[in-house]
């Protein structure tokens, strides 16, 4: 068992990185010239243009008050995912964008260490509230398709890759486990 939760986590590690390597999009606040950030060299970014650099170093541009996110926010995001999610079937499950968890981890942890003057904190628990709520619909819906017959090939393009490693280690442990209370094959 600890070897498929292994395989989970290395998943989260794995989506995490490509995630944050893949492109994303800021708006300059000020110009910039000569920037080094690891292996990555800006030579210049005016103020006021839009560009595509890697997540990761659009977060650190951000954070450094140099340039401000050209992407949604996540909290619309989440608040449109909720809302979808509550109007499925007990074992419907709403399309979530590949990267929604990586996005839902990204914003907590940034409003997590700044939240002094970015965010209030009722508005921090009001996100993290919501968060949890999205999971738990989607972990019960998982939950109970896992036990059932349902193929995880028919979730596939509703699931994230996160929900799909869940789905196959929890669809596993079903099958075990009711072959070793009535017998038969796995």
């Amino acid at each position: 068992m600890d070897v498929e939760h292994e395989g989970i986590r290395e998943l989260l590690e794995r989506t995490e990185r490509e995630f944050m390597l893949a492109k994303s999009k800021v708006k300059m606040r000020t110009s910039v010239e000569n920037l080094d950030a690891g292996d990555y060299r800006i030579e210049h970014l005016a103020e006021g243009q839009s560009v595509e650099l890697p997540r990761w170093i659009c977060e650190e541009l951000v954070e450094m008050k140099l340039a401000e996110s050209q992407e949604e926010q996540f909290e619309e995001e989440l608040s449109r995912a909720l809302s979808k999610e509550k109007m499925m079937g007990p074992l419907q499950l709403s399309f979530l964008p590949p990267d929604f968890y990586m996005r839902m981890r990204r914003r907590l942890m940034n409003l997590g260490g700044v939240a002094g003057g970015e965010i209030r904190k009722e508005d921090l628990e009001k996100l993290r509230n919501a968060c949890y709520d999205i999971i738990g619909m989607r972990l019960s819906k998982l939950l109970s398709l896992s036990s059932s017959s349902t193929r995880g090939s028919s979730l596939a393009d509703r699931l994230a890759p996160e929900e799909d490693a869940f789905f196959a280690v929890s669809q596993s442990l079903s099958r075990e486990w009711r072959a070793a209370l009535i017998g038969g094959a796995t």
